[in-house]
């Protein structure tokens, strides 16, 4: 019996000092959002028109091409040009008299460059672009994507930073939801043991 009024008084004792908690609220002073940045990849795509290559198309393509490289790789000469005009305005001299043979002269020196150009350049001259139907450019292709992916940079509310008052003490805590106002919080009162 004595050891059961011993462990009696032991339980009350311990219960009285636990901690007795009670709710009030406190007034809120700041609540600053709080947000988390993040990069979101995405897909980015253009249209574009890609030629077919094959069969008719292919040919006309590459007659494109040499032409390029043809007249990329062109070099005048001028030496037929200084020949021709000589030798045309000496036959130009030949002819004529007084102010005509003067004329004369001017028109075999003229004539007689493009002559001479003509011979020493023929082969160094551009060949005129192939010519083809407007149908064949008008047929000779697709619509094509070309994609690549690009990241975006974006913001996510995540919570807010609060900053609380509560009996002339500042409090902070992080919470997922604006308060508002006020805050309710939970108060523990235990007595100090000395």
């Amino acid at each position: 019996m004595k050891q059961l009024l011993t462990a009696t008084v032991l339980l009350t004792g311990v219960l009285s000092v636990q901690a007795q908690t009670m709710i009030d609220t406190a007034r809120v002073r700041s609540a600053e959002p709080q947000y988390e940045t993040t990069r979101v990849p995405r897909q980015e795509c253009t249209n574009r028109w890609q030629p077919e290559r094959g069969g008719r198309h292919s040919q006309v393509y590459q007659e494109q091409e040499q032409y390029q490289e043809r007249n990329q790789d062109a070099e005048r000469r001028y030496g037929g040009a200084i020949v021709g005009g000589l030798a045309g305005g000496v036959l130009g001299n030949q002819v004529g008299a007084g102010n005509g043979k003067v004329a004369a002269t001017a028109i075999g020196a003229v004539l007689g460059a493009f002559a001479g150009d003509h011979l020493d350049n023929r082969n160094a001259r551009p060949a005129p672009p192939p010519a083809y139907p407007a149908q064949v450019y008008q047929t000779g292709g697709r619509e094509g994507n070309r994609c690549q992916t690009v990241y975006e940079t974006q913001s996510e509310l995540t919570g807010y930073q609060v900053v609380y008052e509560y009996r002339g003490q500042n409090y902070s805590t992080f919470m997922r939801n604006n308060p508002g106002n006020r805050l309710k919080v939970r108060v523990s009162v235990e007595p100090i043991q000395e």
